[in-house]
């Protein structure tokens, strides 16, 4: 347990990263430079894990089975034979973590809160269930529903102060930002099930980084003396996030059930307002505060299992 709550802080920190690599740098550049730390940071996670790897794509070959998803009403939809192949889902698994990461970046950019990133961001866990309901057709929990509703009000009280005008840009990028990790998750949940682990994790962090290297040299951003001023962000947020913290998970949810671990890893945006408040001497209204721990709140509802009472059962 104490690794998925040092994961979390890692990751709640790194929000405080994000907000100063923006004094210097641009959100691409700053994305490229991080994810490229963390994708070398991966590699000896790979080096170590190499054998079991290999035998895992050799059995993937000699299986020649077509990947299939099932829905929610229990349908098994067969897909086209790439999308088995490691290095197709961990370009399409890149291309969505590139998109939502770099629109979190632009919204920390607008925002310039960490605090405020971190829970609006952690909205992603509400938004989960509720993208694989829409797109997957999977059942929502009673225990879902409440915890939108709640996540909602918790939206209300942190971004809405005078009515909905004002709500400004970065909530709004900020907001998006979180349907576009739900719709991550459920990428790597669909795709990503049966490759290894820290192979995915290295093929979409190197897909991120080089479409962010792109991305900056086509707005011309790339600014290596913006870069040594934030060092030490992109240092923690790239080696950090990405191979200590990553590693970190992997034990821990070895030893810990998942819908525990699921609470836990919620603790990131505690520490995204934790490290706001030590590190960038951030301070939040009162309404601003019941209104993250609404949101706080609804993200742990959401992941836990609710047993339905016996007496409530639907008879057959």
């Amino acid at each position: 347990m104490a690794c998925l709550v040092l994961t979390a802080m890692i990751w709640g920190f790194a929000f405080v990263s994000q907000v100063q690599g923006m004094a210097s740098m641009s959100p691409l550049f700053f994305g490229a430079t991080r994810f490229t730390l963390g994708a070398l940071s991966l590699i000896p996670l790979l080096w170590f894990r190499r054998r079991g790897i290999a035998e895992q794509e050799r059995r993937r070959r000699e299986s020649n089975e077509c990947p299939t998803v099932t829905l929610g009403n229990g349908i098994t939809v067969a897909m086209p034979k790439c999308l088995g192949n490691p290095v197709v889902i961990s370009v399409i698994c890149g291309i969505v973590l590139f998109t939502a990461s770099t629109v979190q970046q632009y919204g920390i950019l607008y925002s310039g809160s960490a605090g405020r990133s971190g829970f609006i961001t952690a909205l992603y866990i509400v938004m989960t269930p509720l993208l694989a309901f829409l797109i997957l057709r999977r059942r929502v929990t009673m225990n879902v529903i409440v915890s939108v509703a709640i996540a909602v009000v918790g939206f209300y009280l942190l971004c809405i102060t005078d009515g909905f005008g004002s709500i400004t840009l970065a909530d709004v990028v900020l907001l998006s930002t979180a349907v576009l990790f739900a719709g991550h998750i459920l990428v790597i949940d669909t795709f990503g099930q049966k490759m290894d682990p820290i192979l995915l994790s290295f093929g979409q962090i190197s897909t991120t980084a080089l479409l962010s290297w792109i991305g900056s040299l086509c707005e011309g951003s790339i600014d290596w003396a913006g870069a040594m001023q934030s060092w030490f962000p992109i240092v923690y947020a790239g080696i950090g996030s990405a191979g200590v913290a990553y590693t970190l998970q992997v034990v821990g949810q070895q030893l810990v059930p998942p819908s525990r671990a699921a609470v836990i890893m919620s603790l990131e945006s505690f520490f995204s307002a934790v490290g706001g408040a030590l590190l960038l001497g951030e301070v939040m209204t009162t309404r601003a505060y019941i209104g993250c721990a609404l949101i706080f709140i609804g993200t742990v509802l959401a992941q836990v299992p609710v047993k339905i009472p016996r007496l409530l059962r639907k008879r057959e």
